[in-house]
């Protein structure tokens, strides 16, 4: 089985689709190709831990769903990223999977696909085993043995007695689930379990390191210590010798594969007397008959086993270096080939298309055109004339031109504030008079038509007199009832009947702005027919009067 599988591309498919970048780089890191995760994959995951806005809980589900998967490449792959973030990412990352109660279930995993299943099964159950206990160890002690300060400062040669021995149990059962990987240099056959054994390999050296000073604080206090204490403290101690046994094998492995020597610490065991002195300690605590030494014997004895594992120490010290070393190293690698990329980048000249309105590409780049410097003696003074020259839109309908160009400023060599000054009076800024240089007419306009004798239809006047559209006399009563108009009222008899013209004539309604007022219009109407009524009367007694 060889490349990314159907069932990765349509996984990654729809994690492109949903928009979660976390869930699809972990499908990308953990697909069905038989090679360790990309480190561009882990990177991206790393980084993702150390960002605030990023939810841990998620990106551990995710990996928990992962493992799921029937195929031992994908839970394998799996198991190996989750080791990648707990070694090299965020604190926050292993916290969360400390706090958990249940972290990966495969102590039944198999995969009967293949030959190659089966055997990747064993390691698959054996290093998910490991990974449970790396956060139970960090559960009960609050920090992570492989990076914990070492040196006479460190937490393990600084720690009181009662915290070292419950601290020293907790690393070797540590070390034990770790060991129990048990791989031998023929089953490293793939990128898969290479990836996880390297992790491995540097847990190893860094939590053997870390025991390693637990074990010199331990004999330091050894002879101080209560009779309970000492014969756990015995007990811890040969442990220690049996484990230093089993991480030598375990390195020779590293060597067989290929690690580099100067990578694999050398491991120095203290020597058998004080093993002796141990014990002839505790015997005598316990009120037994022992050989007799002197304190001087017995200080001797615990120097140089003291020595002798601060040498070991001293070694895994010089291994980090190497590794610090190493990073920075491809640290400045990748820095120098990204900036030989960007300059050749920059180097190239690509073609950019750009309108004569705006300096900015179709591409988004910003054409780089030389800028003009108006007070410069090298450039023509009709390069400055044309851009204070005004910019004038032609449409169909409307077209303005100018009747007369506009002279071009007068530039002084070498004087800025005359140059200044013949531009501020060229465009007119200041106390001074603006040149009226610019004559815009408008031409052909379009004109309606009509011919020659039209004449524009003028709005009716409401201009009237009430004169000159005043009824002629009707015989109507001399006196009329109060609150009544003269109309319609039958004449007095024996007198000339008048009949009153009908009038007709235009009148636009007038409204007042306050609704809520008097209406002018109203009272308009009712004003002029007062009027007529008076005249009429008034006309109407005059002809009695001569009659």
């Amino acid at each position: 089985m060889s490349g990314q599988s159907i069932t990765d591309r349509i996984t990654a498919a729809q994690h492109s689709v949903t928009g979660s970048a976390i869930s699809k780089t972990v499908c990308k890191a953990t697909t069905h190709e038989i090679m360790g995760p990309k480190k561009k994959h882990l990177n991206y995951l790393i980084q993702c831990t150390n960002e605030m806005n990023v939810n841990i809980p998620q990106l551990a589900d995710t990996l928990f769903e992962r493992t799921a998967s029937t195929s031992w490449v994908v839970v394998f792959k799996s198991l190996t990223t989750t080791h990648h973030l707990m070694v090299y990412g965020n604190e926050r990352f292993i916290q969360y999977l400390a706090s958990r109660n249940t972290l990966f279930n495969l102590s039944n995993f198999l995969d009967r696909s293949g030959l190659q299943g089966y055997d990747m099964s064993t390691f698959i159950r054996r290093y998910s085993r490991y990974l449970n206990e790396k956060a139970v160890s960090y559960r009960q002690v609050a920090f992570d043995f492989t990076k914990v300060k070492r040196g006479p400062d460190g937490v393990m040669r600084t720690m009181n007695t009662e915290k070292l021995l419950k601290t020293v149990s907790v690393i070797q059962t540590q070390m034990d689930v770790l060991l129990d990987f048990n791989v031998n240099a023929n089953e490293l056959t793939n990128g898969v379990i290479n990836a996880a054994f390297m992790l491995l390999f540097k847990d190893a050296i860094r939590l053997f390191a870390a025991y390693n000073e637990s074990i010199i604080n331990l004999l330091e206090k050894y002879f101080d210590m209560k009779k309970v204490q000492c014969k756990e403290g015995l007990d811890l101690y040969k442990k220690f010798l049996t484990r230093m046994t089993r991480i030598s094998e375990f390195l020779k492995v590293a060597e067989q594969v290929g690690i580099d020597r100067g990578d694999i610490p050398d491991l120095s065991q203290a020597p058998s007397s004080l093993l002796d002195a141990l014990e002839q300690h505790l015997a005598s605590l316990e009120g037994k008959k022992v050989k007799d030494s002197t304190a001087a014997s017995r200080a001797s004895t615990l120097s140089s086993a003291v020595s002798s594992l601060a040498n070991t120490g001293m070694s895994f010290s010089k291994v980090d270096e190497r590794e610090k070393q190493a990073a920075l190293e491809e640290e400045q690698a990748r820095l120098k080939a990204l900036k030989e990329q960007r300059l050749k980048e920059r180097q190239k000249t690509p073609t950019t298309a750009t309108t004569d309105s705006s300096p900015i590409s179709l591409d988004g780049t910003i054409d780089s055109a030389p800028v003009l410097d108006p007070f410069s003696t090298t450039n023509s003074t009709n390069v400055l004339g044309g851009i204070l020259k005004p910019t004038v839109a032609s449409s169909p309908h409307q077209r303005m031109t100018l009747n007369s160009q506009q002279p071009h400023p007068k530039l002084v060599c070498d004087d800025l504030d005359s140059s200044l000054a013949n531009l501020v009076g060229n465009l007119g800024i200041g106390n001074g008079r603006a040149k009226n240089d610019l004559h815009w007419n408008q031409s052909d306009e379009k004109k309606l038509t009509g011919g020659t004798n039209w004449l524009p239809n003028t709005a009716p006047s409401t201009t009237w007199n009430p004169a000159t559209m005043a009824p002629s006399a009707v015989a109507f009563p001399a006196a009329t009832p109060a609150g009544m108009l003269a109309y319609a009222m039958p004449p007095r008899m024996g007198s000339m009947m008048i009949t009153q013209p009908t009038m007709m004539y235009t009148q636009p309604a007038m409204r007042s702005p306050n609704p809520f007022g008097p209406n002018p219009g109203a009272q308009f109407y009712y004003t002029s027919r007062r009027c007529l009524h008076m005249r009429s009367d008034l006309s109407v007694r005059k002809k009695s009067d001569v009659i």
